[in-house]
């Protein structure tokens, strides 16, 4: 039975615990969208994690869908980054960039006018906080075939930025309702080219990246994150033997590849979330979602039931940067101010006390 605090090996890293930070929004790389010191400074105050996975990062400047998200595609980006890598690594932590590409979750008020694109012109319902208030989702515009191919080069060219940049990996986002989950739920993605129509279709896009990306920067320095059915941001996956096929079609395809590991937000003893595993054959991370917050003991209960290798935490390391030494110790915890998640300064972001600080 593994713990919490057994040191693991993913990829070419060695961690030594099973905590991995999961990737948190926080809206605080405005202008051209570089890391600063104020993120280098957050993410190496959380360096005692086993693995840090960063914020939702732009493989393009048309990938970017809210405001002030970091991106991985400029020469400034990458030098905001190598402060990130330089800042973890100081304090013995690892950390890999999460490579976002927003799709239809997007507004052009928030990338300089730049149009949004999705699998099909289908909009997203609700509304997004732009530069200029709140607003609804656009109409994406759908890909051409011929254009495919050029959203499998930006997240090639983002992960070899990063690992220019000094960082360890890139984690492929392939959930959450963004772009390469538009591309695998039939709900936002009426293909009937060879990216839709069908589960192996639907699948064809992630693959593709996964396999690119793992060519171009060493599949041990790539992990890849999917949320099969968890019907978030209008990407709707409600017919089980349809998903089943698409992500075990998925799954297939890039268990030979020797991955660092495959990332799953979902139900941890789900039938489906546990053949995935099995079908994979590496290292997997699991969380349950956004509904409840991980504790200590959930987290413990994952690996005791051995249903993963590691543990993917949010809000709980957003308030507590030292949350491995307050677990181990059973310290008390700092509660996460909601009202600081997204956008601002140091405040709620770098300003959480440690055992150290108290």
């Amino acid at each position: 039975m593994s713990t919490l605090s057994d040191p693991i090996r993913i990829g070419r890293m060695d961690l030594p615990n099973r905590v991995v930070m999961a990737p948190l929004t926080r809206n605080r790389t405005p202008g051209d969208h570089a890391p600063t010191e104020l993120n280098a400074t957050y993410y190496a105050q959380r360096a005692s994690a086993g693995l840090i996975i960063s914020e939702g990062s732009q493989p393009s400047a048309v990938g970017q869908g809210y405001l002030d998200t970091p991106g991985v595609h400029s020469a400034s980006q990458v030098e905001g980054w190598r402060g990130v890598a330089e800042a973890v690594h100081e304090r013995g932590g690892h950390i890999f960039v999460q490579l976002m590409h927003a799709g239809r979750v997007a507004h052009p008020d928030n990338k300089d006018g730049l149009e949004t694109v999705a699998p099909s012109a289908i909009a997203l319902s609700g509304k997004v906080v732009t530069a200029n208030g709140t607003q609804p989702y656009v109409t994406p515009r759908a890909l051409e075939t011929d254009e495919v191919p050029g959203i499998v080069e930006e997240f090639v060219h983002a992960a070899k930025n990063a690992v220019e940049a000094g960082l360890d990996g890139v984690e492929i986002h392939s959930a959450n309702g963004y772009l390469l989950h538009q591309f695998l739920a039939p709900s936002s993605n009426e293909r009937t080219d060879a990216y839709g129509g069908s589960p192996a279709a639907r699948a064809r896009l992630t693959i593709e990246v996964v396999t690119a990306v793992a060519e171009a920067i060493g599949a041990d320095r790539v992990g890849v994150r999917i949320s099969p059915a968890h019907n978030v941001q209008d990407v709707l996956e409600k017919d089980p033997q349809a998903t089943r096929e698409t992500y075990e079609t998925l799954v297939d395809a890039i268990a030979p590849l020797g991955l660092a590991y495959l990332s799953i937000l979902a139900d941890p003893a789900g039938e489906l979330t546990q053949d995935l595993r099995r079908r994979f054959g590496g290292t997997v991370i699991l969380n349950s979602g956004f509904q409840e917050v991980t504790t200590r003991e959930s987290a413990q209960e994952i690996l005791s039931a051995g249903l993963a290798d590691a543990v993917a935490v949010g809000r709980p390391l957003l308030a507590n940067p030292d949350l491995v030494e307050r677990w181990e110790t059973g310290a008390e915890l700092n509660e996460p101010d909601s009202s600081t998640f997204y956008g601002g300064g140091a405040h709620g972001y770098t300003d959480y006390p440690t055992l150290a600080r108290v």
